[in-house]
């Protein structure tokens, strides 16, 4: 395994003189009960956060970032979206048109970045995206050109470090994967002469996901890892020496001046024994610091441009790759800040939580006392429940992971319960659920309650749609299961 050179993110930003204005976060909106936008870009604002990458272009969100009073934006077009634009130049146009020069012109939005696909090289993709990401791209700056904004906006495509290896297991053997190595070049070349930066995303936790021999304190900043030497250079972390591999990677093909955003970085916080507050803290604060005092890396000293990821926790974002996708966010689901973290860009040195949060009632729905654990419809209903909702909290060294049977039936219906805006069918399970005003939540395992749903922009995808759905779906298995 090296250590250093793969961070890979198996799922699913600088200033225009590429100089820090100060810590970016990815913000993402797969959530069953998305915060309001307004309220986002206030948490935005409050917290110092002057750049936010998106992942598409949702009209509501891009609309309130116009109020954020300067907050530079890259916008997303998602990977679904990369053949109809690789084909036509028209669509491209009128993408531009409704994404980009509508929000410039009339809601003052300050965006410097379109974000052509995500991570659309990833292996496990098994190269959909192989002939569709580069036209895309052309297509999107032709368009940008046409609206006479490519000196203000500028294209890239986020990229997983899996595009480039090392070849001597140093970063100075960086190059690209020889697969797409053709097309790598010709991506370089594009953003090169079009004043374009490379964004990669970087993501040491990965490593120790999938690598239970990685060296644990080579993913941090603190300086507690043997260190890895390169002629003479010497690696204390994996981030620097994986943003190194990509450096030698540009400078081996004549491109060593490109600008490089990191377009993700970050630590999970639940959903696997080694996502947690304590890592999560350690890494991004360490990550905050590392890069707050412009040393750079050892290949790029200087500053350094990135956005972590991410912002908000996002509840219906698939768990394929793991149960921690869902917790990325330094904020929880409610805008609540996870743990201290100090961006350098507030005058108390802590995060600000969101205001104006507006919840359900305090009520939740449990296990009934009397319930039998033998029940046979316990183990449909958890499975139901799960399915339906978010059971990723629950699990071995997870922030539930000590509930006993009964806490985690508990959850797991609370969880389907919320997300179904407590509606009283919702917590109907058959001889095992009922409606409590008794907070069960222990210790660092927190039973939620659900905000407000917000019917807007993503709300409309994730919240309002669902419900409905989930509950048809509880009354079929109602009348198969009750007897």
């Amino acid at each position: 395994m090296r250590w250093f050179s793969v961070g890979i993110k198996v799922v699913c930003l600088v200033s225009m003189m590429c100089t820090v204005s100060g810590i970016g976060a990815n913000w993402g909106t797969q959530a069953s009960h998305p915060l309001p936008p307004d309220t986002v870009v206030r948490l935005l604002r409050e917290n110092g956060i002057r750049k936010v990458k998106l992942f598409d272009a949702d009209y509501d969100t891009l609309r309130s970032l116009g109020k954020s009073e300067g907050v530079e934006v890259m916008v997303g077009i998602p990977n679904d979206m990369l053949a109809s634009l690789a084909t036509s130049v028209k669509a491209a146009e009128k993408w531009v048109s409704k994404n980009v020069s509508a929000h410039v012109s009339s809601s003052n939005v300050k965006i410097r970045y379109v974000a052509v696909g995500n991570e659309p090289f990833l292996e496990t993709y098994n190269g959909s995206f192989l002939r569709t990401t580069f036209p895309a791209l052309q297509n999107v700056q032709s368009a940008l050109i046409k609206a006479g904004l490519s000196n203000q906006v500028k294209v890239t495509v986020p990229l997983n470090a899996d595009v480039y290896a090392s070849s001597n297991g140093l970063p100075s053997g960086g190059d690209f994967r020889t697969d797409i190595h053709g097309l790598m070049l010709q991506i370089v070349k594009f953003l090169s002469d079009n004043g374009a930066p490379f964004t990669v995303n970087i993501y040491p936790f990965i490593s120790l996901y999938i690598d239970s021999n990685f060296p644990v304190d080579y993913a941090f900043f603190d300086g507690n890892a043997s260190p890895i030497t390169d002629g003479s250079l010497t690696y204390y972390n994996m981030f620097d020496a994986n943003y190194d591999t990509l450096v030698w990677a540009l400078q081996r093909n004549g491109f060593g001046n490109l600008p490089i955003i990191v377009g993700e970085i970050g630590w999970p916080t639940d959903g696997d024994q080694n996502a947690n507050i304590v890592y999560a803290q350690r890494f991004n604060q360490g990550f905050m610091s590392h890069i707050l005092g412009g040393r750079g890396t050892p290949m790029r000293p200087g500053p350094i441009d990135a956005y972590l990821f991410s912002l908000i926790d996002e509840d219906a974002k698939s768990i394929d790759p793991g149960n921690f996708e869902r917790h990325w966010g330094i904020f929880t689901f409610d805008g609540i800040a996870k743990y201290q973290l100090n961006l350098g860009s507030t005058n108390s040195g802590s995060l600000v939580p969101a205001k104006g949060v507006h919840y359900l009632e305090r009520k939740w729905c449990v296990m009934k006392p009397s319930a039998n654990l033998d029940d046979p419809q316990v183990a449909l209903s958890v499975s139901y429940a799960c399915g339906l909702a978010d059971c990723t909290s629950l699990g071995y060294g997870t922030s539930c992971g000590s509930l006993d049977a009964r806490g985690n039936i508990s959850y797991a219906v609370n969880s389907y319960y919320q997300r179904n805006n407590q509606l009283d069918v919702a917590c109907k399970f058959p001889n095992l659920s009922m409606i409590t005003k008794t907070n069960p939540s222990v210790g660092s395992c927190r039973f939620e309650i659900m905000i407000e749903p917000y019917y807007g922009g993503a709300g409309r995808r994730f919240g309002c749609l669902q419900k409905p759905l989930s509950l048809v779906a509880l009354i079929i298995f109602f009348s198969l299961t009750v007897v």
